[in-house]
């Protein structure tokens, strides 16, 4: 129950539903003679917190904070010498992102961007780590396919061992995954933790807690910034908006496992 009161929660107060429930109370307040004042101002200010959300530079300063804080594994060659934080890791680690359930389309076509990135990413770590377990982790979405076997099956058509790959299929959130992945690897496990960049902070904060000793692999940066500055770099669109989601969301899921004791 908590769970899902939770995920209510946090979907109204996610940018664009907040935005649109503002101007919808709004508008409704404008019927009424008494409240016309603030049925305007409901709905000017829903508005202009959209447009100013749905700005790239706002986007990015909300989300860069999130994603500056664990740097990417850099670039190695097969066969050159692993960091040493690397070479100790003895498990690879990939949260699940989600997918699509559209039987039509290969398992590397169902993922989420999200989830494509943070594959790709763990599959790179997986061939500078040959010999150590590949963990893929997610559930159902209904009654079809976990979102596990589906990362599972796009590793394995991107060349991971099958014998390799350990599926967590019960994990609901984050939280569950961490209490899923000390279960199969123990706390003294050093292991490569891949997940989205934006998602690092509150992903290692709740590892840590509890005991465990990830390495940050980020992936899927989304607050990337152009070379050379450009004109469009500063209009409202979808990614703007995008990136402002991804950062109140993971500000919200931080507080609410501060306020449980869980970071």
């Amino acid at each position: 129950m908590l769970f899902w009161l939770k995920k209510a929660v946090s979907y109204w107060l996610m940018p664009l539903p907040f935005c649109l429930a503002l101007m919808v109370v709004g508008l409704l307040l404008l019927r009424y003679q008494r409240w016309t004042r603030w049925g305007r101002g409901l709905l000017a200010a829903g508005a202009l917190l959209l447009l100013l959300l749905s700005n790239k530079q706002v986007g990015l300063a909300l989300l860069q904070p999130l994603e500056n804080q664990y740097p990417a594994v850099p670039e190695i060659v097969p066969g050159d010498p692993l960091p040493a934080p690397l070479a100790a890791c003895r498990a690879i680690v990939v949260l699940g992102g989600g997918h699509g359930d559209m039987p039509a389309l290969a398992a590397t076509q169902k993922l989420s961007s999200a989830a494509t990135a943070r594959l790709v990413e763990a599959v790179r770590l997986a061939r500078l780590l040959p010999d150590v377990p590949f963990l893929v982790s997610g559930p159902a979405a209904g009654t079809g396919a976990t979102h596990a076997s589906v990362l599972a099956a796009a590793a394995r058509s991107l060349g991971v061992d099958s014998r390799r790959i350990v599926q967590i299929d019960t994990a609901r959130d984050t939280d569950d995954e961490v209490q899923a992945v000390k279960q199969r690897l123990g706390p003294a496990t050093p292991f490569a933790l891949v997940t989205s960049a934006w998602h690092m902070p509150r992903a290692m904060g709740l590892m840590r807690r509890a005991g465990l000793r990830p390495l940050p692999c980020p992936a899927d940066f989304l607050a990337r910034v152009n070379p050379d500055p450009r004109l469009s770099d500063w209009t409202c669109d979808l990614s703007g908006l995008e990136r402002s989601t991804w950062a109140v969301y993971e500000r919200l899921g931080a507080a609410w496992a501060r306020w449980q004791g869980k970071i």
